[in-house]
């Protein structure tokens, strides 16, 4: 199922214990042909769709956890939407087959404004992507003070993809053979450093 697929992705990323109720919410954006989902802790953003038919333009938030374990619980492949009025600011009407549930969620309006970015910065090949993480995230500081530690340092080059981590006591270097950076690597004329937070490279190994 598409939309349990899409859901699945949030869930490292949204706030489950926090002061701020809204960064429990995943935001739910349906137009045209596509329903759209974004969630954010203030750090980490995702966005992402999955195709659906819609009749009516909207939107709404609602609490991700709750929305997923519902959404995989069922097993007929067409589920229905519907935003509806509620105390709390917005509300979700679904229903599945014979099976109907109304999950409350909060207003749209206090949902954080993800920055935009241009369409594509790099394109590169994930699995190799996927190596430099796993090769470099064990030196990564656990300590959250620590910002610049408490990531790994993309290094993108023409001709080469390179991440650094550190705790200030171990050193992981790796970088790419430029045989293997060039299976699926464009997008960089010259070179581009840029600090990925450690919960952001947990949560883009899964992709």
């Amino acid at each position: 199922m598409d939309l349990l697929k899409e859901l699945t992705l949030s869930q490292g990323v949204v706030e489950r214990k926090t002061t701020i109720p809204i960064l429990s919410n995943v935001l739910l954006e349906a137009s045209e042909d596509a329903l759209k989902m974004t969630a954010t802790d203030l750090e980490l953003g995702i966005r992402s769709s999955c195709p659906a038919k819609v009749k009516k333009a909207g939107s709404t938030t609602a609490p991700a956890k709750k929305l997923f374990d519902y959404v995989r619980q069922l097993e007929e492949p067409e589920i229905r939407f519907k935003t509806v009025e509620s105390a709390t600011g917005g509300a979700l009407s679904l229903t599945c087959g014979r099976s109907h549930v109304k999950i409350a969620g909060l207003a749209r309006e206090n949902f954080p404004v993800l920055p935009e970015y241009p369409g594509k910065l790099a394109v590169f090949p994930p699995p190799v992507f996927a190596q430099l993480i796993r090769r470099t995230a064990f030196a990564i500081s656990s300590e959250e003070s620590r910002y610049t530690l408490n990531a790994g340092l993309l290094i993108l080059k023409p001709e080469t993809m390179t991440m650094v981590a550190t705790d200030g006591h171990r050193l992981a270097h790796v970088e790419t053979d430029p045989v293997v950076a060039k299976e699926g690597y464009s997008g960089v004329s010259g070179e581009l450093r840029v600090l990925v937070p450690k919960k952001a490279m947990t949560e883009l190994v899964r992709l």
